[in-house]
This record gives structure tokens, sequence and C-alpha cells, in this order.
């Protein structure tokens, strides 16, 4: 902050050019002020920079003192610019213990911090990152927008608010990368019939088909890093009139990633443009009833409800492949089901899960 100040106290001011110039030639100030029409106070005040320097000012310096009216203007614009950028420095510096609650390890690991140590450089970078002015309208629309009264209670929710915020902004800085159909809740009703015919078959591009039969019925579906201080499954919410899924693999496993893409369509669908839906943060407190929706509506339509009166007592990992064959989902599928149903353990036929692992698909800038 010491070198700022000294910076500030070193700039050279415009009116130290008029003081410089008028006693060259011998005037007073008291002079320049009746040459120009203007009171000693006034002057007085312009050589000082309490005032600027107007156009009118610069026309009457020109006139008066033979010095082009556009050098006083460049000149007070120079000043200024530079006094401007000294007290933004001078604030950015206040800003630097704000990164202590950011997720700075993987902002730069997915490119969107660039700055290499802590710093008003940093804090800065992001300031941009968020599209914000300052911490106070990162609070307003990061934290008071979203977060639930109970994150501000100790410093760990401080930090896990910075994590979901960062998360919440990559899918919004993401989203804007995707070209987008328009949206309609018929279109994208047909494009889950074709997202659910793939989740038997889970192909090697499943994440980029996906994004894709979504898109063009004008969903963004953005796949996000998960962040340690903030771990989340997915997150449906709608920003400028465009609904947005984020999901991550957290979990690992297929059965896990369907039904979260399900359940998050579920809440584009049933609710309404308002809600903001954040799955699996402890500290975030939702909607039980509309989470118990968006959970019908992911079983509905990944799995019949009745599947276990065709089951033998006796459940083998042959019963299940035949059971998704029968109803052309994946096995892992209706493991699940029957592991939350708790008919069978959650050791039971963990081979028959694929690993879900979307590192490749995120983007890094």
């Amino acid at each position: 902050m010491s070198k700022l100040v000294d910076e500030r106290e070193l700039l050279s001011k415009p009116g130290d050019t008029i003081l410089e110039t008028i006693e060259h030639i011998g005037m007073s100030q008291v002079e320049l002020a009746e040459r120009m029409g203007k009171t000693p106070s006034k002057i007085n005040d312009i050589i000082s920079s309490k005032e600027p320097i107007t156009l009118t000012t610069a026309l009457q310096l020109e006139k008066v003192l033979g010095i082009d009216a556009q050098f006083w203007l460049n000149r007070e614009m120079l000043y200024r610019e530079k006094l401007l950028r000294i007290d933004q420095e001078e604030t950015l510096e206040k800003y630097i213990d704000w990164l202590k609650i950011q997720p700075i390890k993987e902002l730069k690991e997915y490119g969107y911090l660039k700055t290499k140590k802590v710093s008003s450089a940093m804090a800065e970078e992001c300031l941009k990152f968020y599209g914000v002015a300052s911490p106070v309208q990162w609070e307003s629309l990061y934290v008071n927008q979203y977060a639930a009264s109970s994150f501000r209670k100790s410093d760990a929710h401080k930090i896990t608010l910075g994590g979901l915020a960062a998360f919440l902004r990559m899918g919004e800085v993401e989203m804007r990368k995707l070209k987008l159909g328009s949206y309609s809740k018929d279109t994208f009703k047909e494009a889950l019939k074709e997202i659910r015919t793939m989740v038997r078959i889970h192909p090697e591009d499943f994440a980029l088909r996906l994004q894709q039969y979504c898109s063009n019925a004008g969903v963004a579906v953005i796949f996000t890093a998960n962040i340690p201080k903030a771990p989340i499954s997915g997150v449906a919410r709608w920003v400028g009139g465009i609904p947005l899924i984020q999901l991550t693999d957290r979990y690992k496993s297929n059965d896990h990633f369907w039904f979260s893409f399900f359940h998050e369509a579920g809440h584009i669908l049933l609710h309404g443009k308002k809600d903001v839906f954040i799955e699996d943060l402890k500290e975030y407190e939702l909607d039980t009833k509309k989470e118990i929706e968006a959970d019908n509506f992911a079983s509905k339509w990944l799995l019949p409800e009745n599947i276990t009166a065709e089951l033998s007592e006796n459940i083998t990992e042959k019963d299940i492949r035949q059971l998704a064959r029968k109803y052309n989902t994946h096995a892992a599928v209706v493991l699940a089901r029957l592991q939350y149903l708790e008919i069978l353990p959650y050791s039971f036929g963990n081979k028959l899960k694929l690993k879900v692992v979307l590192d490749k698909y995120i983007n890094r800038n």
C-alpha cells in the first residue's frame, strides 16, 4: 500500500503544468483568473486538481496561455486515468482477503485464473471471472440469491460458499459457448426419450450425445469439475431465460449419473423458472416436496415401479441383466433401484456398474 501512496504523491497534476507555464511568463494566479474570467479560488481549485479541466477551461487556457486546448484535455484525461488506476489498485488490495474463500486451485487448474500469486491482480481477475465489480455484487448475486442463511455461520461455510459460487459461475460461462435451440417443453420431452434409449447402451461418447440432444431442445447441459469444498452432484436452474443443468461425476458410476440427469430434468420440466436446485450440498436447504417430485420423475423415466414383483427371492446378477434387457435399460439402473429399496446390499453386484469420468468433457479455458 505504501507504494501506491508514493505513486499518488508523485503523480504530476495538470495544475503543475499551469503553474510552470505562468511562472515562465511571469503571470500570477490572480492575473490568470482575471484573464480567464474566473475567481482566484476557482483557479486554485483547478491548479490543485480539485476541479477538472473541462473543455471550456481548456479553450480559455488556449486563449490566455497560447497552448492548444487539446493538450490540456489530454493532460487532464491521463492524470485522471492514472489516479483512478491507483484508486482501483488500493481497492483491489482490500479484496485480497476475499480470495481466501475462493477455490483458487480449481479456478487456476481449469484456466479461469491465470495469475499465479494471490495479489490484487488475482483479485481483479477473479472479479472478471464472476463478471462483477466488487465482492459486494458477488455476494448479492451468488450468496444472497442462492445460499441459505446457514451458510453464514462459520468460516467453513464461507469457504463452501466460495466453492458453490465458483461452480455456478462456471456453468454460466460454459453455457454461453453452446449453440442452443429455442426451448420447448415438448421438444425436451422428446429428447428425453432418445436419451432414455442411450442409457441402456451407454456409448463412449454418451456425454457429448447428451449435451447435443439437450442443446437441440434449448436446454444447456454443462459438465463441471467437482470442487472439494463444495461437493455437488448436480444443479438445475434458469439463467437468462435458458434452462441450465450442471452435472459432475462425483459418484463415478453410470447409475448415479443418469439418475442425476433425469432428476435435474425433472426440476426443469416440473418446477418454476425462479427455483434453484443444488444437489448433495449438506449446507444447502432444498424444497423436500419438489425434491421428491424430481426423484419420482427420474425413477419413472428410468424404470417401472413394480419390477420387484418379477424377481425371485434369491436374486442373481443374471436376473438383473435379464430385467435390464426386458425394460431396455442398463443393469446398473436395475441394481441401483434394488439397492435403494434395500432389497440388495450396496456391496452386491457393483461390477455391473460402469465408471463415469467426465474430465475430458470439462472445458479448460
